[in-house]
């Protein structure tokens, strides 16, 4: 009968077993700002928006980064990031509120920018209750109502959400059917709302409603109003660190003090739309900012076949045609921005911006998940958040169908909406 010998123990040096250090995974670094300009395009910021972005990126770097995958995972909603947002005086999205320093579109593009490539549920904070509540409250309200409502949206200290979207009127929300009936004083408001983000956390919703003239208006409704039902959404793929509600409206009364009063039909809503198109552009462009960075740093890091990956032929081109389409982005983002502080941005081109770069940074997540392999699906290493919430943010203010529509009716002349 043959025997085998026992295999030997292993090797003990200072009390451990010697370990085969080649199966000992690092860990990696994949969250630093790499500034990343290859076409010089932001060279030319001037100080007050230097200064607003840099702000956010220190607050993206020192309290976003090192706590965000933990809420993400939960589907919990950080609300002290929020207040934060606040304090730094990074809400407004670029709305002008007496009592705070000027900030540009610009500026206000850069913050979202770099909110994004922190985290999209942040960026979508400032979305919310700065680029739809406060603006609509700035550009609709009456004096009362913004002495009342701005200075407290802008600093965190009030919740407002934008309540425009219904569960069977997404993409059409111009035919919206909430209604708001006249009563004595004021409305009485019925109807339904979805994906109302900041809808089911307390403060005033800006209630989008049809008047007894076939009208839409806009109503400020406090959260704590008789009738007023919010349901959190659950079981989200995107944007899990902000929530958004399901709302019902049942002989809710608004008092004629909460009218706006500049808000007397859809459109009026639509230019409130507009300016936002502008800001998702942007937290598409910080989304896939993101993704490169991360791709970088993982392929100057990550060892396969005997050498750092940014080594390999094909890394180096997928890793070029990131870069590439990101300067893309950027370059027009810049532009539509310097169009909007001209006063000269049309819808189309406000379509346009975001039409193409959320579906870029699509692509630029996809790729850089790609190429980090089966770590690419893992929270710890960011891009799964990114390209996860990207989705959300391609869906919102407007499907890429909906913006090639309009892009399509300012080159045909003809409009195929319904």
């Amino acid at each position: 009968m043959t025997t085998t010998s026992p295999s030997p123990a292993p090797t003990v040096t200072g009390g451990a077993p010697d370990f085969p250090a080649g199966t000992v995974e690092p860990e990696y670094l994949l969250t630093e700002a790499l500034g990343t300009d290859p076409a010089a395009v932001f060279a030319g910021i001037n100080a007050e928006d230097r200064k607003y972005w840099d702000r956010a990126r220190r607050f993206v770097q020192e309290e976003v980064l090192p706590v965000i995958d933990g809420y993400w995972e939960r589907g919990e909603y950080p609300l002290h990031l929020l207040h934060r947002l606040g304090e730094l005086d990074l809400l407004r999205d670029g709305t002008a509120v007496d009592g705070f320093e000027p900030m540009s579109s610009m500026a206000a593009g850069l913050v979202n920018m770099e909110i994004s490539r922190g985290d999209g549920s942040v960026a979508t904070m400032i979305a919310v209750q700065g680029g739809l509540a406060l603006r609509s409250v700035a550009e609709c309200g009456s004096e009362a109502q913004k002495e009342r409502w701005l200075p407290a949206i802008a600093r965190g200290t009030e919740y407002a959400a934008f309540a425009l979207t219904e569960p069977t009127h997404g993409s059409d929300s111009v035919a919206l059917e909430t209604t708001a009936t006249r009563t004595d004083g004021g409305f009485l408001l019925n109807g339904e709302k979805k994906w109302i983000g900041n809808g089911s956390i307390g403060g005033v919703s800006v209630v989008w409603a049809r008047g007894d003239d076939g009208q839409v208006h806009g109503y400020l409704v406090p959260q704590d109003s008789p009738g007023y039902a919010a349901t959190r959404i659950e079981g989200k793929l995107a944007l899990r660190a902000i929530w958004q509600a399901h709302i019902r409206l049942e002989n809710v009364f608004v008092p004629e003090s909460n009218v706006l009063p500049g808000a007397r039909t859809f459109k009026d809503t639509a230019r409130v739309l507009l300016a936002t198109r502008l800001g998702v552009a942007w937290s598409a462009v910080g989304h896939a900012t993101a993704c490169y960075e991360t791709a970088v740093q993982y392929a100057k890091q990550r060892k396969q076949f005997g050498r750092p990956l940014a080594a390999s032929q094909i890394i180096q081109e997928r890793l070029a045609r990131m870069l590439s389409e990101l300067a893309t982005m950027q370059l027009m983002v810049v532009q539509m921005t310097r169009l909007d502080e001209a006063g000269t941005l049309t819808p189309e081109q406000a379509s346009l911006v975001k039409y193409t770069c959320t579906r870029t940074a699509r692509g630029i997540a996809s790729n850089a998940r790609d190429m980090l392999g089966g770590n690419g699906i893992l929270l710890a290493n960011r891009v799964a958040r990114h390209l996860a919430d990207i989705e959300a943010i391609h869906t919102y203010e407007g499907t890429e169908t909906v913006q090639a529509l309009i892009i399509g009716r300012g080159i045909t002349g003809v409009s195929a909406f319904a």
